[in-house]
């Protein structure tokens, strides 16, 4: 029969395997919350940044569009002015500098 510090070191012995196995299992279940938490981090900062870039995008489209109109609205006056003269819109004369003239 076993004496009582060989029965006291091998249920030691169980419990230590034991908690060993239960810190690998730990140790896994860490690893792979870890990894989900990494990939629901790297998509969460995907997406601000494609919104940050389709915010800029739209505001780039925005300004264009803005510029587009006033693009058009200038060369509807401009077309209406010539068509109202009758010809092409004339260039004007160099303009004359105030005060001394060169020499």
């Amino acid at each position: 029969m076993a004496t009582r510090t060989d029965r006291f070191l091998s249920v030691a012995v169980r419990t230590a395997n034991r908690a060993k196995q239960w810190a690998k299992v730990a140790a896994r279940e860490a690893d792979r919350l870890l990894r989900e938490a990494r990939k629901r981090a790297e998509s969460a900062a995907r997406r601000r940044r494609l919104k940050q870039t389709l915010s800029k995008t739209s505001r780039v489209l925005r300004a264009a569009g803005k510029a587009a109109a006033a693009a058009g609205i200038a060369a509807a006056i401009a077309a209406a002015q010539a068509e109202r003269q009758g010809g092409a819109p004339r260039r004007r004369g160099r303009r004359r500098q105030r005060g001394r003239a060169r020499a």
